[in-house]
């Protein structure tokens, strides 16, 4: 939050303090000759207080929404690896690549044929 943001959050508050303090004052018992002019003081007070802080709220937003990003991800496997087809580990189906997916950073496949779904992990070569 920047000074000027500050400044303005300070200064509305210390508006709307007194605009609330003015309307107290107009229904006081002690207050009988400018009921009128304390109310209306008060109430332009408050009015003032709020628009500060509508205008201070405004300053800050953005007005374009951020542009759409595409994201790729490639992958490096180590040594010569070139899987066309693989098989399913559930019914043993052949599958190609387009089976599989990215979800949350991870190759997920998905068999078309008994729908089962697993993430795809490498095993060590030793």
């Amino acid at each position: 939050m920047n000074f000027g943001k500050i400044i303005g959050f300070v200064s509305a508050a210390i508006v709307i303090l007194f605009g609330v303090l003015f309307l107290l004052a107009a229904f006081s018992s002690e207050n009988q000759s400018s009921t009128f002019g304390t109310l209306l003081t008060g109430g332009i007070l408050l009015l003032v207080g709020f628009a500060i802080l509508w205008f201070v709220g405004k300053i800050g937003q953005k007005s374009t929404a951020p542009p759409d990003q595409n994201i790729t991800l490639q992958v490096d496997l180590p040594g010569d690896v070139n899987i066309e087809r693989f098989k399913c580990q559930d019914c043993g189906s052949q599958l190609s690549m387009d089976n599989v997916k990215m979800v949350a950073g991870a190759p997920m496949v998905n068999c078309p044929y008994c729908d089962a779904a697993y993430q795809l992990t490498e095993e060590p070569k030793w």
